[in-house]
């Protein structure tokens, strides 16, 4: 006769590294891709506007993230780069890669701080439009976008972290096909006293008597 217990069955201690493992899995590819995403598109706004005064008259300037400065966008496409092989190495590779997101994303942030106060940019348009190489902008204002592009790059700075700390639980890419991209055959058994078996070994290519 079975008895049925209502006391769970103990978990495996290696159930919550593993669920550590998902979990982490799942948040760095989310804030790596949102966050390359999001330095990206802040690089692409309008970061920096003033004004010239150009025989005697005053017209507006601007200047994108892009104009004012272009690391963050790089180190974004590198950390959006890293985060995709992070699955493709393994052990000391998968660490310095991991290393590579993080700093991509630190990068990103410091870039991003700094452009939210350089005026070089519109100081140029302003040398330019008004044909004087020492004028420079007036009425100079930033605005957010600087520090939304300074999000983007805590996120890829967290996907590195997190890759750092977990990325050894984390899956690989299969290594089931061989350089030339075809899968490696397994040896079948053979079993001598079923001709069958000695026939389908044949037309496989197989050497029967070998087993």
């Amino acid at each position: 006769m079975e008895y049925v217990t209502a006391v769970p069955h103990p978990r495996t201690p290696a159930a919550g590294p593993a669920r550590a493992g998902r979990r982490s899995l799942a948040v760095a590819l989310m804030c790596g891709a949102l966050g390359a995403a999001v330095a990206l598109l802040a690089t692409r706004q309008e970061w920096a506007e003033g004004t010239a005064t150009v025989a005697g008259g005053a017209f507006s300037l601007t200047a994108k993230g892009s104009d004012v400065t272009g690391v963050p966008a790089a180190l974004a496409i590198v950390g959006l780069a890293a985060l995709v092989a992070v699955f493709a190495v393994r052990r000391a590779g998968r660490f310095a890669v991991a290393a590579v997101l993080a700093l991509s994303g630190a990068g990103t942030v410091a870039a991003a701080l700094v452009g939210a106060s350089d005026s070089s940019a519109l100081d140029d348009q302003a040398a330019k439009a008004a044909g004087d190489t020492s004028a420079t902008v007036d009425a100079l204002s930033h605005t957010a976008w600087p520090y939304v592009a300074a999000v983007g790059g805590a996120l890829l700075l967290l996907a590195g972290l997190l890759a750092l700390r977990y990325g050894r639980q984390w899956p690989a890419m299969s290594g089931r096909y061989e350089r030339g991209g075809a899968p490696r055959r397994r040896p079948q058994t053979v079993d001598p006293e079923r001709p069958e078996d000695l026939w389908k070994a044949i037309d496989r290519g197989e050497d029967p008597t070998s087993a």
